[in-house]
């Protein structure tokens, strides 16, 4: 069960969660604004208790990890803006190393070649020394991304990893998070309003609706309706042919 805790009550956002991830899968998490899928994410990262149940990474209790050894294990990318714009886009990925660094921060080589690595996975090379202030959204995204991946764990959460991006490079930033999950056999894990493009990209997907949910590779839920009531009907719906929304 997942939800928050105000001073008089428990809100619970959704029951019945139920769902397993292997590695080198891609996965959203969709559903109507409001639905919960920032709570879950957040919950799933260890940011916020679950209200009941348990959640497993690589087979143990998230909430039996050191806070360290969580990090080097899980990374979380989330929609905020970074707080040190004044950052430059190699020390800001730099960031991602701090799990392994010492507590004077000292970068080891085995440090460097992980940031090298992420900064050319993302084409960040030619950036590295621009400030983050400096950046397009996209480019920030990307710097964001790198992080993630300087932090070399086996599970990346990202929240809304394409808000204010245009449609290309929404499609480019999903598209490279498939290259990372598939090649890097990474667990990859975003929630996301784009279902179109997710239905396209991903290899499985968590349908929050309803206060239930559902979890399959697209094609099946597609055969499956489950994406039918999703939204009100009167302005959209959903066609299985194309595996896209309509206007009415």
């Amino acid at each position: 069960m997942v939800g928050y805790k105000t001073k008089n009550n428990l809100i619970n956002i959704c029951n019945s969660i139920n769902f397993e991830i292997q590695k080198g899968e891609l996965v959203s998490i969709i559903g109507a604004n409001g639905v919960g899928k920032s709570t879950l994410l957040r919950t799933l990262a260890n940011i916020q208790p679950e209200l009941e149940g348990e959640i497993l990474l690589n087979n143990k209790n998230i909430h039996q990890y050191k806070s360290i050894e969580f990090a080097e294990n899980a990374s979380l990318v989330l929609t905020e803006p970074i707080a040190a714009k004044n950052l430059t886009v190699i020390e800001t990925i730099s960031l991602g190393r701090q799990p392994y660094t010492n507590w004077i921060g000292t970068l080891t080589r085995s440090d460097k070649l992980k940031i090298k690595e992420a900064l050319s996975l993302m084409s960040l090379t030619d950036l590295k020394n621009k400030k983050c202030y400096e950046l397009s959204d996209g480019q920030l995204q990307r710097v964001m991304i790198a992080r993630a991946l300087a932090q070399d764990t086996s599970l990346i959460i990202l929240d809304e990893p394409t808000t204010h991006l245009d449609i290309y490079h929404k499609a480019s930033i999903l598209k490279l998070l498939k290259k990372i999950a598939h090649t890097m056999n990474k667990t990859i894990l975003f929630s996301s309003h784009e279902i179109d493009l997710a239905i396209q990209l991903c290899d499985k997907m968590l349908i929050i609706n309803n206060n239930t949910s559902i979890f399959g590779q697209p094609c099946e839920l597609i055969a499956n309706k489950s994406f039918d009531n999703l939204f009100p009907s009167d302005l959209i719906n959903f066609d299985a042919n194309s595996g896209t929304f309509k206007l009415r």
